[in-house]
């Protein structure tokens, strides 16, 4: 298959003749049963159509994604929402309120003509309304239904950048939409509306201190900082490892001093065993280090500027062919817990505490 790529900017109040063009030709192919990947707020998405089985079956073979993961269904109105649940709760209204067209996934029970392959054989779907323009008019152009999980190959970081897409999904989608840089980072929060109270599934963007503000409680799941469970993954991202590079990644947990002094201590020690060395660590402490390769995900007194860069990152150590990376830890409240729940995964849950 031959992929093509288009220029689009995301955000635009009135798009070209060759940027509609482009997203009216996305739209054709997803009607069309084909796969198109394009930009989101939090990450480029890789759309089939929501309503066609065989559209889900072709994103999971792409991702090479097992099929019990649940994919998110994009709309482009809320309005459109009463077609694919059975019900929309008086909470779903409210966050749609606050937080739509934004970051912010709401899992509701399907209605019968959503495919269970779409949802992981779920009898619930999770439903989102991106704020990206171009994202909202591609999901026009598609019929109004795009199924979207990260376009990306199974396992590997999310892509921020539409060269990461090419990297994964060349000869695998139609159409690629390089919409630039994506402007968060992170993946949608994830909450699910179908227990009481409401239960964060995914930590993002949208905090739990933000949801509290409009539910009259909310949940976080326990297991979402822990190793997963063996249970069937209720939202994307829960079940499985996520955000890996391809060397081994450790995050280390202390006082900044002491993480500095392991970090150091381990990357020499990994260097003369053959491995070429990595640290991923903050603005605050990055003169502080020694390996071969040393990058900087942002400052801890911006955390958006973490999460904006922490895949981009991850990626570039794989680029410079980094075969053991070392990462300080970022926990904390509000987008902190968004940013561990990437970076424990991306690690495997290895942790180490000095």
């Amino acid at each position: 298959m031959k992929t093509v790529t288009e220029r689009i900017r995301q955000d635009a109040e009135k798009f070209t003749p060759e940027e509609d063009q482009a997203l009216r030709l996305g739209g054709e192919i997803i009607r069309g049963g084909g796969l198109v990947a394009f930009p989101t707020e939090t990450v480029y998405g890789l759309g089939g159509d929501a309503l066609n089985r065989e559209s889900a079956r072709k994103i999971y073979a792409a991702k090479g994604r097992p099929s019990d993961n649940p994919l998110i269904v994009h709309i482009s109105r809320f309005e459109d929402i009463g077609k694919i649940v059975s019900e929309v709760p008086e909470n779903a209204v409210r966050l749609a309120d606050a937080f739509w067209p934004g970051p912010l996934t709401m899992i509701l029970k399907k209605a019968a003509c959503v495919p269970k392959e779409v949802t992981g054989g779920l009898d619930t779907v999770a439903v989102r309304l991106p704020a990206s323009a171009a994202a909202r008019k591609l999901i026009e152009y598609s019929g109004g239904y795009v199924a979207a999980p990260s376009a990306n190959r199974s396992g590997r970081p999310s892509p921020t950048l539409a060269r990461y897409v090419q990297e994964d999904m060349d000869g695998r989608v139609e159409m690629i939409l390089d919409g630039g840089q994506v402007g968060i980072g992170l993946e949608s929060t994830i909450v699910d509306l179908t227990v009481s109270p409401p239960q964060i599934l995914r930590p993002g963007y949208v905090t739990e201190e933000m949801l509290e503000q409009v539910l009259e409680g909310v949940d976080m799941d326990a297991a979402l900082l822990n190793e997963d469970s063996g249970q069937a993954p209720k939202a994307p991202g829960m079940k499985y490892r996520h955000y890996a590079p391809k060397g081994e990644l450790v995050v280390v947990e202390g006082s900044s001093d002491r993480v500095a002094e392991y970090i150091n201590r381990a990357a020499e020690a990994d260097r003369h065993a053959g491995e070429k060395t990595g640290v991923l660590g903050s603005r605050e402490l990055l003169a502080e280090y020694r390996a071969d390769v040393i990058k900087c995900v942002g400052s801890r007194g911006d955390e958006e500027s973490i999460a904006r860069n922490l895949f981009a990152v991850l990626r570039e150590f794989d680029e410079e062919g980094v075969t053991k990376i070392y990462s300080e830890s970022f926990s904390s409240p509000g987008l902190g817990q968004a940013i561990m729940n990437r970076l424990l995964k991306a690690a495997g849950h290895r942790v180490i505490r000095v």
